[in-house]
This record gives structure tokens, C-alpha cells and sequence, in this order.
């Protein structure tokens, strides 16, 4: 279906989808809307097959069997899809024409069809028969090996279903109340109706209690009255022998009361003791600060000293040479003036 669209533009090609997709949804719940969406579909795209087929299934769904027929026509045309010939058969019985659905039954394209429509042909083919008052002829078209096969397929119930109700028209009840019972025991959703056709065989009867369809005689309502009259006096009895005692209440009342004191007690030294942790990590911080400020002015202490004792260094240094050449000055002065005698 998705290459089918593609040969359409894209904004025709979405269109398409939603319908087709909206179609798909009501399906089961409302095949008359599904049908209308494909109607829609169709006008919009009448040459892809998926569209006319998607026409084709929901009008049979919905019992508009003339043009369901001739729109399954059309998709074996374009298709070649022959898998549409037992609904083709349906409708043809549906309009009251079940020589033309034996005739489809014969198609030449029958042996290539999958074993779930090859049952569902069966099953036309029978109803046709029957339909036609040859209800021996339907029994004999439904009695193959198909029908002791063990499989879960979704045919098996329908075509146990079809055999049982054949044998109940030819008057073989025994026959048939067992074949129903077979039909059921694979009919897990109970989609046949089997279980029901049975039970009645049986002689029994479900009855569904729908308040509507609930009846009750009128003396069962006045017992009904009489029995809570009664047990209302005798409970007013009761009352009136028991003293009122609201001490309970009382306690109930004062206990709620401690609670709420004891919570507010409790949420009030939560919040001091927030109050005072809050209170703690301020000083931290504080003393923290002092003790930075501390380490910075040690720190500018040293560097200060450290200058100091440099410029001490240098100055004393200066005049210690300034007086070592003062006092080289003087020696050679005086040993310049001593007397030539005293050096001897």
C-alpha cells in the first residue's frame, strides 16, 4: 500500500493514509464509518488497488453486499489478488444468489488459495447448500479431515461451528450437541456462539439478571421492611441502655491536642537549632577573617624589617669605609712628619 502511495503527489498521499487509517480504526466498532472512509479514499484515488480493496472489505462488513462485490471485482482485476473469492461467495449467497456462489467455489484459482480461505469457501459453499434445502449435501461439503485437526487457527471453531449447525438441521442432534461442544473447546473467546447453542440443546437456559428483568413479588419487599423496622427498634433499644459516656472523645481530643503541642515543641527547637548552627558558622567565618587579616599585617611586618635592615646595611657600611680612609689618611700624614732619627 505504501508503494501505492508514493506514485501519488504528497499532499494527495497523506489524505489517502488518514482515511485509509481512520477506516482501519472503526473497522470493528462501526463498519458503516469505516466504509465512508474508504468511499472518501476511493474518490480521491480510485486507480490503487489497496484503496479499492480496503472499499471492498469494509462494504461487505457493513452489508452493502452489490457494491462489495463489485468492487472485490475490481481488486482481483487490478491485483490479482484471488484470496477475496470466499467473500465474493458470501456476497453472491447474501443476495440471494447461492447457484453463483457454488459456481465461484469451482473458480479455477481455488487450489492456489491459503488454507484459511479454502475453510472459509467451505463454509459458503455449505451455507449455499443449505440455502438451496440440500442441508445432506452441506453436511458432506463440511466433513473433511480439517475438522479433528489439532491447530489454533481461527477457522477451526468457525468451521466445527458450521458442521454442528448442519447436523442440527438434518435433525442429528445427538451429533450435532457434540460437534458444538468441540466447537467450543476451541473457541477461547466464544466468538461462535457455541457454548450457548449447547446449553440450550441441553436444556439449559442463561439467563442475564438486568434489573429491568429482575422481578420480585411485593411480600418479599414487605418482609424486606419488616426485618429493618425491627432491627432499627432493637437498636434504638440499644442506645437508650447505654449511658453516654464522652470520655472518649474527650481523650481522643485532648491526645490530638498533646500531638499538635508536642509537633509545634518539636518544630521550634528545629529552628533554634538552626538559628544557633547559623549563629556558629558566622564566628567560624569571622575568626577565619581576623585570622587572615592577622597572617596579612606578619606578613607586611617582615617585609618592612626586611627593608629596614637593608638600608642599615648599606649606610653602615658607607661610613665604616669613610672612616677607614680617614684614618689611612692620618697614618700617612704622620709618618710623613716623624724625624729621620726616629726612624732609626
Amino acid at each position: 500500500m505504501k508503494a501505492e502511495l508514493r506514485s501519488l503527489p504528497r499532499t494527495l498521499a497523506d489524505l489517502v493514509a488518514q482515511h485509509l487509517v481512520a477506516s482501519g480504526r472503526f473497522l470493528d466498532d462501526d463498519p458503516e464509518l469505516a466504509y465512508q472512509h474508504a468511499r472518501v479514499a476511493r474518490r480521491l484515488a480510485s486507480r490503487l488497488g489497496g484503496v479499492r480493496e480496503a472499499v471492498a472489505i469494509t462494504a461487505y462488513l457493513a452489508e452493502h453486499y452489490d457494491e462489495a462485490l463489485t468492487e472485490f471485482r475490481a481488486v482481483r482485476r487490478m491485483t490479482g489478488n484471488h484470496e477475496v473469492i470466499a467473500m465474493m461467495a458470501d456476497c453472491e449467497r447474501a443476495l440471494g444468489r447461492p447457484d453463483k456462489a457454488l459456481a465461484l467455489t469451482k473458480d479455477k484459482h481455488v487450489n492456489e488459495l491459503s488454507e484459511p480461505t479454502q475453510i472459509e469457501l467451505l463454509i459458503v459453499a455449505a451455507g449455499a447448500r443449505r440455502d438451496m434445502g440440500q442441508t445432506a449435501a452441506a453436511i458432506q461439503t463440511l466433513d473433511v479431515p480439517e475438522l479433528t485437526k489439532r491447530t489454533r487457527a481461527e477457522w477451526l471453531p468457525r468451521l466445527r461451528y458450521a458442521y454442528a449447525d448442519a447436523l442440527e438441521e438434518a435433525g442429528r442432534t445427538d451429533e450435532a450437541l457434540v460437534w458444538f461442544h468441540r466447537a467450543a473447546g476451541v473457541d477461547g473467546d466464544g466468538l461462535t456462539g457455541a457454548a450457548e447453542r449447547a446449553a440450550q440443546l441441553e436444556g439449559l437456559e442463561f439467563t442475564d439478571l438486568d434489573e429491568d428483568d429482575t422481578v420480585l413479588d411485593d411480600e418479599y419487599f414487605e418482609e424486606e421492611d419488616e426485618v429493618e423496622d425491627d432491627d432499627e427498634d432493637l437498636a434504638d433499644e440499644a442506645d437508650l441502655d447505654e449511658p453516654e459516656d464522652d470520655t472518649d472523645g474527650d481523650t481522643e481530643a485532648e491526645a490530638e491536642d498533646a500531638d499538635h503541642e508536642s509537633e509545634d515543641e518539636a518544630d521550634e527547637a528545629e529552628d533554634e537549632a538552626e538559628d544557633e548552627a547559623d549563629e556558629a558558622e558566622d564566628q567560624a567565618d569571622e575568626a577565619a577573617d581576623e585570622a587572615d587579616e592577622a597572617e596579612d599585617a606578619a606578613a607586611e611586618a617582615e617585609d618592612a624589617a626586611d627593608e629596614a635592615g637593608d638600608d642599615l646595611d648599606e649606610d653602615g657600611f658607607d661610613e665604616f669605609d669613610d672612616v677607614a680612609e680617614g684614618v689611612k689618611d692620618s697614618a700617612a700624614d704622620d709618618e710623613g712628619d716623624k724625624p729621620k732619627g726616629a726612624e732609626e
